[in-house]
């Protein structure tokens, strides 16, 4: 016990080479045009090269970097020019910095004592994409991704309705009712199902030919959920949705939730950072609306005073900023100087007699919601301000880092170069759109509204047989055939999906700056040369 239990020299040499081969293997190679986006494997020939088996004996340095090596060999390099997969790819230097720092300084972000740095950047950080959207105030918090930035939104609508449900739980409600668009995420109905509301009560609105809510449809549903007895309390709006990129008219959900005195939640987890740009910003026009709740709707004149909508917002999206980086932010600036539970009251210190006796601790809305006060934590009579101990607004004790990398990425590019890479993304879009439109065997499934490109190849024994009985079965297993064609060969990856009644088309998104249009025209080539013959 007289000596470190740790070779701190021999760690730093470990280090200075796993760096060596994270910069050689994962950055240099893992974004290199020339390499394969993925090695394939299938699972037992993979456990195999990997032998993943934990044993009793350590292993040496050199075997343990060969390990690193094969890691990063058989993953996705999903920062690959080539990677189209899915809604974020491409690597941020400045990001991928932040990311290793915070590694390096692996803290917790609940308390300002043990996280004085980054408790004062999230707060920055926040209010940046919140003035982004339109709000001058409000409150926020980084979640562990976009489908628990929709829940913290469900459970703070309801909440905010309904406070003794924080005590009392779902047996002391009325029957709740909860509405989204049939486009929107799975996140919604997991949620309803996590938090007690139960998907039975998610009701699932229309959309027209492009996958937006239809307002006339949210009005109809919300009648008939009160025609059977349902307490309605929240819409939730989507602004880039997964498979077609739809935006849901925010400004005509936003009349209805006024007029009906419901929460209304914009989930802008794709689609929020073309906030960004000032020419496509348009696309989430209504996103700063206020909803102000009748006072016959609110159970308090105290929730009366406050404003009722939030958003989700990832970052780690089209941002480049590196998984994961999800914004919860809230508009309501309400604080009250008590919580129903628990009741923190602080004993004045010695060095602040100016205090008076004791006080209580203000509480915004989320930790009125979430807070159980934990005295090992966040003990009220710190030597410091504690409205900074921010911890207790989430539902997480321990909670990693997501600031640091959006902030250095921001500093490096500043807000005019973030709105470049979203203009770009839109430009490489509609270039691959015409190129589509242009070329012998390529269908659009419809003009892109976002950087969701999706589009049908027809190879060429299905041409011209479009009126046959089995064209779209056929065409259906065309996209599936060229994925696993693309993987084996590892040149490139694009997602596919069935979306209602069409079959399987591709889903082309870009979000890498490093892509060129010599990747696009590749990526195009490769489709055809994989599907000629099928």
């Amino acid at each position: 016990l007289e000596r470190p239990g740790l070779d701190k020299a021999a760690g730093e040499e470990f280090l200075r080479e796993a760096f060596q081969v994270l910069l050689d293997e994962a950055v240099r190679k893992g974004t290199d045009v020339t390499e394969k986006v993925c090695d394939w494997k299938e699972p037992q020939e993979l456990r195999e090269l990997l032998d993943l088996e934990l044993r009793s004996s350590g292993e040496l340095p050199e075997r343990l970097l060969e390990r690193c090596r094969d890691v990063i060999r058989y993953s996705v390099k999903t920062c690959h020019p080539r990677f189209f997969n899915q809604l974020f790819s491409g690597l941020d230097h400045h990001a991928l910095a932040g990311r290793l720092i915070t590694e390096a300084l692996n803290t917790s972000q609940y308390t300002y004592e043990i996280a004085p740095v980054f408790v004062l950047m999230e707060e920055v950080v926040l209010a940046k994409l919140r003035e982004l959207v339109g709000w001058s105030s409000g409150d926020g918090i980084f979640c562990p991704g976009g489908s628990i930035s929709n829940m913290y939104a469900m459970n703070v609508a309801r909440f905010h309705r309904f406070p003794e449900s924080r005590q009392k739980g779902s047996w002391a409600l009325p029957r709740l009712a909860l509405f989204t668009s049939r486009e929107s995420h799975y996140s919604i109905q997991k949620g309803a199902a996590f938090l007690g509301i139960g998907t039975d009560n998610v009701h699932l609105v229309g959309t027209d030919e492009r996958g937006k809510m239809i307002p006339e449809e949210l009005e109809k549903e919300i009648q008939r959920a009160k025609a059977k007895g349902a307490k309605p309390f929240f819409v939730c709006a989507t602004c880039g949705t997964t498979v077609l990129g739809a935006f849901d008219p925010l400004d005509g959900i936003a009349d209805i939730c006024q007029r009906h005195g419901l929460w209304f939640h914009v989930d802008a987890a794709w689609g929020g950072s073309a906030l960004l740009s000032g020419k496509h910003r348009h696309l989430l026009a209504g996103i700063e609306r206020r909803v102000t709740l009748s006072d016959s709707e609110l159970p308090t004149k105290q929730a009366q005073n406050s404003p009722a909508d939030s958003v989700a917002w990832n970052p780690h999206k089209m941002l480049t900023v590196g998984l994961q980086c999800s914004a919860f932010l809230l508009r309501d600036t309400s604080v009250s100087p008590t919580a129903p539970s628990p009741l923190w009251v602080c004993p004045t210190p010695p060095h602040h007699a100016g205090w008076g006796a004791d006080r209580r601790l203000p509480q915004g809305l989320l930790q009125r919601c979430h807070g159980a006060g934990a005295t090992y934590l966040f003990q009220p009579d710190k030597f410091y301000d504690v409205t900074y101990d921010t911890g207790d607004k989430t539902l997480q004790c321990g909670r990693r880092v997501d600031c640091l990398k959006l902030w250095l990425l921001w500093k490096a590019a500043g807000t005019e170069g973030l709105a470049r890479r979203v203009e770009r993304a839109f430009a490489f879009t509609r270039y691959l759109a015409e190129e589509v439109k242009r070329r012998d065997g390529f269908q659009l499934v419809l003009e892109p509204e976002f950087i969701n490109l999706c589009f049908w190849f027809v190879p060429p024994s299905l041409r011209g047989r479009e009126g046959s009985p089995d064209y779209w079965p056929r065409l259906g297993k065309v996209a599936p055939a060229i994925k696993e064609r693309m993987m084996r060969k590892g040149s490139m990856m694009v997602g596919y999906q069935p979306h209602g009644a069409r079959v399987n088309f591709f889903r082309q998104i870009v979000t890498n700056p490093a892509v060129t249009k010599d990747d696009l025209d590749f990526f195009l080539d490769e489709i055809e040369r994989l599907g000629q013959d099928l």
